[in-house]
């Protein structure tokens, strides 16, 4: 049996970050502790890049768009939507998590639920503060885990086939589609 899993070590890895303003009171807390924790991990401020969009129904177009550019190992999407009297939540919250699912699939980079669906505001701050649940850096740690088990994938599939099929690049997608 061959085990492979991702490390810890995000030396080198370049990772993306599609924040929501839309309650910005907790995504500001959920980005703060997202990137904490991937510079903890050796991730250096360069090689991280952060894009605001209004809410979490925007996330999945610009993750999407970040992730087949290339430029990262991974891409994080953080939000927050809290439950209100309308159904509202309900729509934002299906389509922010079937978008980030569908934009990983479509871009062959690991991209983070990082979208907090909460029914009151204290849950969403609890889940956003760093002391407790810590939501944004478990969005990084997923991040890292996920970036690095792809460069492993790859480069094993590499190895075998001798062609390059490097996570996130065009060629490598367009040869496998042959």
């Amino acid at each position: 049996m061959k085990l492979r899993k991702g490390s810890h070590d995000a030396t080198g890895l370049r990772f993306g970050i599609v924040v929501a303003k839309f309650n910005k009171f907790v995504t500001s807390k959920l980005l703060s502790s997202c990137v904490e924790g991937l510079t903890k991990h050796g991730v250096k401020a360069d090689d991280i890049e952060v894009v605001r969009v209004p809410g979490a129904f925007e996330i999945p177009l610009v993750a999407r768009t970040m992730a087949k550019s290339s430029r990262f190992n991974a891409v994080i999407c953080l939000g927050a939507v809290i439950r209100g009297d309308t159904p509202h939540f309900d729509y934002i919250s299906a389509e922010a998590s079937r978008g980030i699912g569908q934009a990983a699939l479509d871009a062959d980079v690991p991209i983070i639920f990082g979208v907090l669906t909460t029914h009151t505001i204290a849950q969403a701050i609890e889940r956003a503060e760093s002391a407790k649940f810590n939501r944004g850096g478990d969005a990084a740690r997923s991040a890292i885990e996920m970036a690095t088990v792809m460069k492993t994938l790859c480069a094993e599939a590499d190895r075998l086939t001798g062609h390059k099929l490097t996570s996130g690049s065009t060629k490598s997608r367009a040869r496998r589609k042959r």
